[in-house]
């Protein structure tokens, strides 16, 4: 591959602004990581401001056969927008425009760089919705969604990232610009480029605009916090939830760990021997979401729930939310290093998987802190480990293999919504059969014959 030489260095200061292209050190490690804590340098960082740019960035790139790494807000799991191999990351933050809301369509229209949770509150506003709310919403952009195909809480009642993308505008690494997908609610004319961009983790094309399909804003919203004595009632209560009550919008888990790590941040006072809480979530009108509410509690009693607590107002909802979220980050209160894997088994057999996380917990030695999507059998498995320590370390990699294993085993898949990236290159083959991974590697050939983009990620 091209390096980046002082003459690529100074067109592409051309193309963005000198202010918008950096070879600085300082600049450069901030751009190297993820929330993985991996680290690669890149040779330069570029923050274009349109889609001309980045389409004459990447025609640049093609002819000098330069590496480009495109990057959100670099909050992903699993390495997608590190720079493995250098060359040059494109920062879409400067790419960060709301263009028109469409009320009566049910459309809104970005670029990769707005925050996630800027679109919740814009289409709120106007009485819509859009359901993906991913954990690090807050941060994330809606193109490192794309990237990823997040997926959030809601998903097990409204689906991920790609059931809202309508249409794309995408810049291929030759520079050529296309559009995929349509602006209706139908559309089937030729091969689904828009559903084989999103998820392919920015090794296609870099996403430039961004058309989402809204929903109508719910009625109203309950929230709720289901205490139980034992991981396993938990467990089995959630298959219960869907099979004889209603789907919720959301149904988190989380395990005994985790409720010592957030005990501060809620405003109540648990019951005594909890060792799992389920938070759930209804929407709808008033009147059904009152009658689904008491049905739903009648059942989680059933089940062996020691309590269930209705949240009395949005602000003691927005708490249990607000430590649902802060998980991730204060496990490392637990350890120096964590392995955070984002399997997904089928729903009836989150019983059996978290009956693997006690054994491999117990085998290994180490934490291992799980929370996560009940609801659509989508678990944060998090092993938590000193990376310094030698042995932990080979531990970790270990209960990460019997973890994946299993995950397998059970039907399930090793990532629900962190996608391959770095971190699970070498386990894709565990899952995904030899003529499939040939067939995709084929797809990147054609898009990408050059692999200038985003290269060192999903395949060996």
């Amino acid at each position: 591959m091209g390096r980046l030489s002082g003459s690529i260095y100074r067109r592409l200061q051309k193309i963005s602004g000198k202010q918008y292209v950096t070879i600085e050190k300082e600049e450069l490690l901030c751009y190297s990581y993820d929330a993985t804590g991996n680290s690669f340098l890149p040779d330069a960082i570029i923050f274009p401001g349109s889609e001309n740019e980045v389409a004459r960035i990447l025609k640049l790139a093609s002819k000098e056969k330069l590496i480009v790494v495109p990057r959100g807000a670099g909050s992903g799991m699993t390495g997608g927008a590190i720079p493995v191999k250098g060359g040059l990351v494109i920062v879409t933050s400067r790419m960060n425009k709301i263009f028109d809301i469409d009320e009566n369509n049910f459309l809104v229209r970005v670029q990769p760089g707005v925050i996630v949770s800027d679109i919740h509150k814009i289409v709120e506003e106007k009485g819509l919705f859009y359901p993906p709310d991913p954990a690090s919403s807050s941060v994330c952009t809606i193109g490192g969604n794309i990237g990823e195909c997040a997926g959030g809480p809601r998903a097990v009642k409204y689906g991920v990232t790609r059931d809202y993308v309508l249409g794309l505008r995408a810049v291929l690494p030759s520079g050529e610009v296309i559009q995929t997908g349509v602006s209706t609610a139908k559309g089937v004319a030729g091969y689904d480029l828009t559903r084989l961009i999103v998820g392919s983790e920015g090794t296609l094309a870099v996403v430039t605009e961004i058309t989402l399909k809204l929903l109508p804003k719910p009625e109203t919203i309950k929230t709720m916090a289901v205490f139980f004595d034992s991981m396993q009632k938990a467990a089995k209560t959630v298959p219960g939830i869907m099979k004889e009550a209603t789907i919720p919008r959301c149904v988190e888990y989380l395990d005994e760990a985790c409720l010592d790590l957030v005990k501060g941040v809620l405003s109540f006072d648990f019951p005594e021997g909890i060792k799992a809480m389920l938070i759930l979530e209804l929407d709808g009108n008033i009147d059904s979401v009152e009658k689904d509410a008491e049905k739903i509690k009648k059942l989680c009693f059933s089940y062996g729930a020691l309590e269930v607590l209705v949240a009395k107002d949005q602000t003691q909802a927005q708490k249990l939310w607000d430590a649902r979220k802060a998980l991730s980050p204060v496990l490392y209160k637990i350890a120096t290093n964590k392995i955070n894997e984002d399997i997904v088994v089928p729903i009836d057999k989150i019983p059996d998987m978290v009956q693997v996380t006690q054994e491999i917990q117990r085998t290994s030695g180490l934490k291992v802190v799980s929370f996560g999507h009940a609801g659509d059998g989508n678990i944060h498995c998090n092993i938590m480990y000193n990376k310094a320590d030698k042995n932990e370390s080979e531990k970790a990699e270990k209960a990460v293999d019997e973890l994946f294993n299993a995950t397998l085993a059970l039907g399930g898949t090793i990532t629900g919504e962190h996608g391959v990236g770095m971190t699970k290159l070498k386990y894709l083959p565990r899952e995904i059969g030899a003529t499939q991974i040939e067939l995709m590697k084929g797809i990147k050939k054609v898009f990408d014959p050059q692999n200038i983009l985003n290269p060192g990620k999903i395949f060996l």
